[in-house]
């Protein structure tokens, strides 16, 4: 047990490196090929903090351990907002300013909902996977075309995404880190699943459960990383951003490859528990931010509400362990 441990941390470390380092080569690449930096930040740069849950559900799904790759994409939703947020709030308080994200707060809620629906049958499948992906590939052509047509280039989030895209990489430099990230993808991610079926048979884990909890928690640390060193450099829109923008990736980029992969059953607990766990904390979220009291901001109270109800969640599940 202790080797299979061992093999989570360092599938874990290795799996966001090689993220990080796949996106660095994508990004570099795409911008020596022309693509506007606009277009590589919101679409390249903004999916990098998706790309470990992305490849743990793809991961998951082909071993047949679909409720691992659902658990996965919803806890880590819920792990963003409860645990991340909350844990950056306590740093500092939250201010929210960037339109973008205030567009987008509505659009997490009102996909969230689509999804529960989605699993309110029990059932994931490939039609179902589709219409998720499809919706991620129309959010993220209205995200370009609106950001393109906007007379206001200021906003804060757009700067920040951009500012994110490298410059002035050579591209065969470009490429090395791009293949390196590929390659170590796929392989971090396998060793990562295998380890954490381990623990999970040996502590008696269903397999949604391993993804609500270490696996959606471990994918979640690039988020926590980000948002944390947003904060520090009074960037709240980035911190908040990283949060944002992934959970729209999750419902609409990595949940999909479940239901593609690996149509199937789900543990009833998703669409009675979990995906209603994360609602609340998205409608928690946008009262938080968009308050009416004129402030918009998340504070420090509000940010030990967020970790006291994660802290409460990973409690109940395991309660019911066994």
């Amino acid at each position: 047990m202790v080797t299979s441990f061992v093999i989570l941390i360092l599938g874990f470390a290795a799996l966001v490196w090689s993220a990080d380092r796949f996106v660095y080569g994508a990004a570099a690449l795409a911008k020596n090929f022309g693509v506007p930096t606009l277009i590589v930040g919101l679409t390249v740069v903004a999916m990098g903090s998706s790309a470990p849950e992305m490849m743990v559900s793809a991961s998951a799904a082909l071993a047949n351990k679909t409720d691992t790759a659902v658990g996965n994409a919803v806890g880590s939703n819920i792990t963003n907002i409860l645990l991340v947020l909350g844990i950056t709030a306590l740093f500092r308080p939250l201010s929210v300013s960037s339109s973008t994200l205030k567009r987008e707060m509505p659009l997490v809620l009102l996909i969230s909902f689509a999804t529960w629906y989605i699993f309110s049958d029990n059932y994931f499948s490939l039609a179902e996977g589709i219409a998720l992906l499809i919706g991620f590939i129309v959010f993220i052509g209205g995200l370009i075309i609106i950001s393109l047509r906007a007379k206001n280039q200021d906003d804060p989030f757009i700067t920040e995404a951009c500012d994110d895209v490298p410059n002035d990489v050579p591209t065969k430099k470009a490429v090395f880190w791009l293949v390196i990230g590929m390659v170590l993808l796929p392989v971090s991610s396998h060793f990562l699943i295998g380890s954490a079926v381990d623990i999970a048979k040996y502590f008696g884990l269903s397999d949604l459960v391993i993804g609500l909890t270490i696996i959606a928690i471990g994918t979640s640390l690039p988020e926590l990383a980000a948002s944390i060193a947003g904060v520090l450099k009074n960037e709240d829109d980035l911190a908040l951003g990283n949060i944002v923008g992934s959970n729209i990736f999750n419902i609409l980029a990595v949940l999909p490859l479940a239901g593609i992969i690996n149509p199937s059953i789900i543990d009833p607990s998703v669409a009675s528990r979990d995906i209603l766990i994360m609602i609340g904390a998205t409608f928690a979220l946008i009262i938080m931010s968009l308050n009416f009291r004129g402030t918009q901001r998340i504070n420090r109270v509000e940010g030990g509400l967020l970790l006291i109800a994660f802290l409460g969640y990973q409690g109940y599940i395991f309660s019911q362990v066994g």
